[in-house]
């Protein structure tokens, strides 16, 4: 591994954060990681990476850290206190939050951090399991211009598509509407769907010739999958989006924004979460269409 690259520091190997931080060990990067479960931190030290026995010991001769967890608790919790982040990293790291978390969150993290001379980005991702696993995510990140090109060929071992939006907080903000707008894609797909097998229509036809023109997207190219064979292995979990248009109509609220349509969605998905269905993929709102249309799922 070449010794010019600086040492990251990867806090939480799940869905999302276990390939990622692969991608960045096949990059050339000397990874140390940590995460609550065993198994997972077999599976970074079998891809080449170190397994650490504690958070602080993880980040403290890191010159990045990475962080991808759940949710704003967790960030809060891996950041703050005595055996977090901020106390144990060195003065000048740069520290990476890659969690999808409310924008204020990230905003109070960047100032705290400050204090400790630790730099901070919001650098949250679109494109699921897979684009997770094929290091073509969209990462949208907040903070500042210097911070962001220093981060930039770690970023380009993760993703393709990579935007600076703005001061701390603008990448959650933009991330905010991108999972406004997968939800409610995701919806309006799956009541085709429904619509389509009730109408006897061939339904991999159907789709195939929706996804070549203007009702095509990114959403129906990965999930079409999920909605012809029912297969709702969690790419991204139901619970996971639900707490997602919780910060969305939250953060709407606040800058005064109407959500008409985001609103009903998130309670669409609410819903599913509240029948049992938050540990499927979000592709699993074709559940709730199918419940509503009286089929018994």
């Amino acid at each position: 591994m070449s010794n010019n690259l600086p040492k990251v520091s990867w806090i939480g190997l799940g869905i999302m954060g276990s390939p990622m931080s692969e991608n960045l060990i096949k990059a050339g990067y000397d990874v140390t990681g940590y995460t609550l479960e065993q198994e997972k931190l077999d599976r970074l030290t079998a891809a080449g990476g170190t397994a650490a026995r504690s958070l602080a010991e993880a980040v403290r001769d890191a010159d990045v850290i990475i962080t991808m967890v759940p949710a704003s608790p967790q960030v809060e919790a891996i950041a703050y206190g005595p055996d977090g982040i901020l106390e144990n990293a060195r003065s000048g790291a740069l520290l990476i939050d890659m969690s999808s978390i409310t924008p204020q969150t990230s905003v109070d993290l960047a100032v705290a951090a400050r204090d400790k001379g630790i730099r901070v980005l919001d650098a949250p991702v679109s494109g699921g399991e897979a684009g997770a696993v094929e290091a073509v995510l969209s990462i949208m990140a907040g903070g500042d211009q210097a911070d962001f090109d220093e981060a930039r060929p770690l970023f380009e071992a993760l993703g393709k598509t990579i935007v600076r939006c703005g001061p701390h907080g603008s990448g959650q903000t933009v991330k905010a509407a991108n999972q406004l707008i997968v939800a409610v894609n995701i919806q309006a797909c799956a009541e085709a769907v429904v619509f389509l097998e009730r109408s006897g229509v061939d339904l991999a036809a159907a789709l195939d010739v929706l996804n070549g023109g203007l009702a095509g997207s990114t959403v129906l190219t990965r999930k079409k999958g999920a909605f012809l064979n029912r297969d709702f292995t969690p790419g991204f979990r139901v619970d996971l989006h639900h707490k997602d248009m919780g910060i969305v109509t939250d953060a709407a609220r606040t800058v005064g924004a109407a959500l008409p349509v985001g609103a009903v969605v998130a309670q669409l998905v609410a819903s599913l979460r509240a029948q049992g269905d938050g540990g499927l993929d979000h592709s699993a709102l074709l559940r709730g269409v199918e419940r509503l249309s009286g089929a018994r799922v």
